[in-house]
């Protein structure tokens, strides 16, 4: 016999080779309808697969965010199959879960897929699902696995074996489809009731844009049907919200290709919405403590080779800037923060320095792949709110506590109320991609976790996130839609003051190592714009709207008394413009109500007579009439709020 450990602490003995959907049927019918995998002892298995030993059992549904991944993947799955079926000869690529659904990158040869393909695919996918096809794990060696994909002509899989150990391999089939895959799946493909696919795009092999572009199909599946008519409405929705789309009708932002694919020109309104942000960051930076920094777009290969940027991030760099001197070789800055550490040397520190606090809008640059570039979340040039600290190693928790503290201020004055901190550790199956020593890391791991303790916020641990100098506390941020963003980051690092030998001088007069504190509260402006204007649709809290304000003259003979209004409210510091167009009051309204304009006033016959405006509030909301002090008074307050 074997025990088994559940969730709620309780531990029940089976047979040895009992499967997790066995210790389901134990506990009720109902249960066992449900579950998708199991996690046992922290791995994600299939429900079917025999448990040899003691082990803890967590049994995952659809309620799970494990059980979800497992349905999409095996999703996935079932898209292959379909695919097979009604394309001959189609190679497969890889195939996983993602956020929000799945794809399967796919060599279709001469064939061509698009949209209007969507509609045939799903109906073979359903047709499929409802044979409720078992999704059956087997062991195979190297030999036989790549035997398999060369009789079937397959060098995607080929080349993904080249990579694997034998016998670690496996192979899940379903129906007449086997895939090279290390699982879990759920079940059967029965449990897959509603399906739609999403998107068709380009993506090379591997992510190498010298190796072939295949097409990667993106989709949704669900256990419910009303479950999809939920999310086609929240696709609507996202769509209206989307950033691109908006960041064009508002004039905020638009690229050019003379210009080049993802560099963003900021157009005046989301110039003015770009200040306003960073003069609202620069004001509680300076209450903070922080000193002002400005560094070169461009820095010379070395000081990137000593930072350890150009070995971890080199292919992800502009290519080098060759000067007229031989061998002399420039880089486009992909990070603020080895600049700031040759700030940190300009002059010695003492102890009683510390902390130090540089901070920064600063624009790094870096090559992202073409396909993977998306409005302003994936640019190849953005500017950092990037800062960092310099402190005492018993400095550290606090000013971290500090940070955190920065952080939410930040959230809480743009609406972002549902955040989960997650903590970013080192992947402990692989510690090459790190640099710095084991005791560093321990200490830095352990700042950031008691830190968040004892702000008490609600975190989660997510091993392989930790950038590579150092673990980091990540903010996810939920939107009004629910889509988690990753928004502020605040990292510790005891690695960066090695590379550049930083020092201060101690109370004992000897020669210390400062800790650095890395921290963008923002991220990139780029990325945190985009996810404010989709969280708030456009509709921008007053005192960060690029235009506060509209004035309506209902005729042209009331211009001057526009005009006059507009002089008056501007001189208050509130931002507003005048709508002179030979056009009617009504289609003036609509237009102000497209572009999410705040409020607007109008001017007619009436209210030069009483001396007031009508006010509307944007959202078709009629507040009445109002003097201008009575208007600028409303403003301030919702400013001030």
């Amino acid at each position: 016999m074997i025990n088994i450990t559940l969730p709620d602490g309780s531990v029940r003995q089976f047979e040895k080779g009992t499967t997790a959907m066995q210790v389901a049927l134990s506990i009720s019918e109902g249960l066992a309808r449900n579950v998708l995998a199991a996690e046992v002892n922290g791995e994600v298995w299939d429900a079917s697969r025999a448990i040899e030993n003691d082990a803890t059992v967590k049994l995952l549904t659809w309620n799970d965010d494990k059980g979800k991944s497992t349905f999409w993947h095996s999703s996935a799955h079932l898209l292959a199959e379909a695919l097979e079926a009604l394309y001959p000869g189609a190679k497969f690529g890889i195939g996983p879960s993602i956020e929000t659904g799945f794809y399967y990158d796919v060599d279709f040869g001469d064939h061509e897929i698009s949209s209007d393909d969507f509609k045939q695919i799903e109906d073979k996918m359903l047709a499929l699902a409802k044979q409720k096809e078992l999704f059956e794990r087997k062991a195979v060696s190297k030999a036989d696995a790549i035997a398999y994909f060369e009789e079937k002509g397959d060098e995607y899989k080929l080349d993904l074996l080249k990579d694997l150990e034998d016998g670690k391999i496996t192979f899940y089939t379903q129906g007449n489809f086997t895939d090279l895959c290390r699982g879990p799946h759920i079940p059967n493909t029965g449990f897959i009731k509603a399906i739609k696919l999403t998107n068709v795009a380009g993506a090379y092999w591997r992510g190498d844009e010298s190796r072939k572009q295949l097409t990667r199909i993106y989709g949704v599946t669900f256990p419910k049907a009303s479950e999809l008519t939920e999310y086609i409405k929240f696709i609507e929705e996202a769509k209206k919200r989307d950033h691109r789309k908006l960041g064009k009708e508002l004039e905020l932002f638009a690229f050019s290709e003379k210009v080049g694919a993802g560099l963003p020109l900021w157009l005046p309104k989301g110039a003015a919405l770009r200040q306003k942000l960073t003069d609202f960051l620069q004001k509680a930076q300076l209450k903070a403590g922080y000193e002002p920094v400005i560094t070169p777009h461009i820095g010379h290969k070395q000081l990137y080779v000593t930072s350890g940027h150009y070995e971890k991030y080199g292919a992800d760099a502009f290519q080098p800037i060759h000067t007229p001197v031989e061998g002399e070789e420039f880089f486009l800055k992909p990070m603020n923060c080895p600049h700031h550490c040759e700030i940190y040397k300009t002059k010695p520190r003492s102890y009683k320095d510390l902390p130090v606090r540089f901070a920064e809008f600063g624009t790094v640059y870096r090559y992202e792949q073409s396909g993977e570039l998306h409005g302003l979340t994936r640019v190849r040039g953005f500017t950092q709110d990037d800062a960092h600290l310099f402190c005492r190693p018993d400095q550290v928790k606090d000013e971290f506590k500090k940070v955190i503290d920065l952080v939410l201020y930040v959230f809480g004055a743009l609406g972002f109320e549902d955040y989960t901190a997650q903590v970013s550790l080192r992947d402990p199956e692989n510690r090459t991609k790190y640099i710095g020593t084991d005791e560093n890391w321990a200490l830095a791991e352990s700042a950031i976790i008691e830190a968040a303790a004892e702000k008490g916020l609600n975190t989660v641990v997510e091993y392989g996130e930790a950038a590579f100098y150092g673990p980091k506390l990540d903010f996810m941020v939920k939107d009004a839609l629910g889509r988690k963003w990753q928004l502020g980051t605040i990292q510790v690092d005891y690695n960066l003051p090695e590379r550049f030998e930083l020092e201060y001088t101690g109370s004992d007069n000897m020669k210390h190592r400062p800790v650095m504190i890395h921290r963008a509260p923002f991220g990139s402006l780029e990325r945190f714009v985009a996810v404010l204007i989709e969280h708030c649709a456009g509709q921008f809290p007053l005192w960060l709207a690029p235009e506060q304000f509209i004035i309506l003259p209902v005729s042209e003979k009331y211009e001057e008394y526009a005009k006059n209004l507009l002089e008056s409210l501007n001189n208050s510091d509130i931002r507003g413009l005048i709508d002179l167009r030979d056009e009617k009051v009504g289609r003036k309204i609509r237009d102000a109500e497209v572009k999410k304009l705040p409020y607007m006033l109008i001017i007619g016959e009436k209210e030069i007579e009483s001396g007031t405006v009508s006010v509307r509030k944007h959202g078709s909301v009629d507040l009445g009439s109002m003097t201008a002090d009575e208007f600028r008074e409303v403003l301030i307050k919702e400013i001030t709020v």
